[in-house]
Formats: C-alpha cells, structure tokens, sequence
C-alpha cells in the first residue's frame, strides 16, 4: 500500500518496457527471467525463441554467430553465472514507479505491440485523459472560499500560475493550473523557478495556507482543473477544514 500523501495521484509513474527472455534449464531447474545482452538486443523474437544460450545475474546471451571473444569474457567475469539454459518465451515486461517512487513490475506481455498499447492505457497522457477534479469545499475554510470568488471576479495575476473561474449555474468555484505538473524539473524548464520557490511565491501573496497546500499537492499531480463544491464530495486523504 502506498504511503504517498498526495491523494490526488494515481496510476503508475515512469513506465516502460523491458524485453525479457525466458529461460529453462535441462536439469528441470525454475525457470529464470532475463533481459537479453545490449549487443545482442537487434535479434528478432524468432531468433532468440528456443535458441541456447548462456546466464548470468544480470543478462543471457545467445550462443550464435555474433557471439565473439569479448563477449565471452565479459560473461565469465560477470557475477552469478548460472550456466546454460534454452530459451522458452520471449517475453514484453511492462515496469513502472509507484506512488513512492518504488520500481514495480506492473505486467507481462508477448509482443511488442501488445506492450506498447497497455502502456499507452496506463500512461494517462496529456490529452488523452481527463485532469479535472471535483472535490468538496469542505477542504477549504469559508474566508479561502470568499477569497476565491474574489479572485474569480478580478484577473488573477500571471506569477499565480492559476486561474480562478465561477462555474456558470452553479456556486461552486473553479481553477485552471498553468505549467503543470509543478515539479522542480518542469517548473524550472517552463518558469525558471522551482516548485518551493512557486510555493514561497504564493504564501508571499497572501493565499490561504489551506490553499497554498491543496494547490501545491494537485500541481505535482499534474490536475489542470480544480473545481470546489459544496456538493461534491470529499477526496479521501484530502484534510477536511474544521467546522
């Protein structure tokens, strides 16, 4: 279970794909899982598929025609070698970050397409997924909401990196983040400044702390909308405002 505080991430982080071999051994040993040697990495599935070859800790390698001396010794010099084995499946791994930044192995598949395209559903990329969130207002004090609907009614200044909207019809109150998501890397390429200095920046101004932290906490999330209403409800792990 994560133990991140910010409840408005979610999904995976940093995914990517890994081609692994599956390899089996004559003696009836498990079967190991191995990526293959990066100067082997150009054969084809159909190359590598029921071909032998050699295992070490860190990789296998095909014993074929680009096998060469170097090669050799570089895998009797690697640590934990264990011996030969044939190759079974040539398997598509699918790997991400957690919530905490945890490397975890999310799944498998058996082609490269395959991976690709579960990788793009897990992925949430911008423009493809909705960053719009509704939560209670309850997360704010009442002088954070009539402050809110003051900004919404003037122009927010630029250096906020937001902006503050009424939604037609309804009471509640929207916010548009600009230059998401606001982490130290994207903050410094698109702004020049980090995400403490634009938090510093935002107390300096006078926004409410309650504010300042649901911003901050939605920004590294990477939500571009932010909509309060009385009648939305809570977002677990979001501290609630005493009454």
């Amino acid at each position: 279970m994560s133990k991140n505080p910010n409840p408005f991430l979610r999904g995976y982080w940093n995914l990517r794909i890994l081609r692994t071999l599956s390899i089996s051994y004559e003696d009836g040993s498990p079967h190991v899982w191995r990526p293959i040697h990066v100067s082997q990495q150009h054969l084809s599935d159909e190359e590598l598929m029921s071909s032998p070859c050699i295992v070490t800790r860190d990789f296998a390698v095909v014993r074929n025609g680009t096998i060469n001396h170097e090669l050799m010794v570089e895998c009797d010099a690697a640590e934990g070698v264990g011996g030969e084995g044939v190759i079974g499946a040539v398997v598509y791994a699918i790997h991400g970050d957690d919530l905490d930044d945890r490397p975890v192995h999310v799944g498998d598949t058996y082609s490269a397409e395959a991976a690709r395209e579960v990788m793009q559903r897990l992925a949430f990329e911008t423009g493809y997924y909705s960053r719009c969130w509704e939560i209670s207002s309850a997360h704010i004090a009442e002088e954070t909401w009539h402050y809110l609907a003051s900004l919404a009614d003037l122009a927010t200044p630029e250096a906020f990196l937001f902006i503050t909207f009424r939604v037609p019809y309804s009471p509640a109150i929207g916010i548009k983040l600009i230059s998401t998501p606001w982490t130290d890397r994207n903050l410094e390429h698109a702004e020049g400044i980090t995400a403490e200095q634009l938090r510093q920046e935002h107390r300096n101004k006078g926004i409410p702390d309650d504010l300042v932290n649901i911003l901050e906490l939605a920004g590294q999330a990477d939500v571009r909308i932010l909509i309060f209403d009385g009648d939305a409800p809570v977002l677990p792990g979001l501290p609630l405002v005493e009454p």
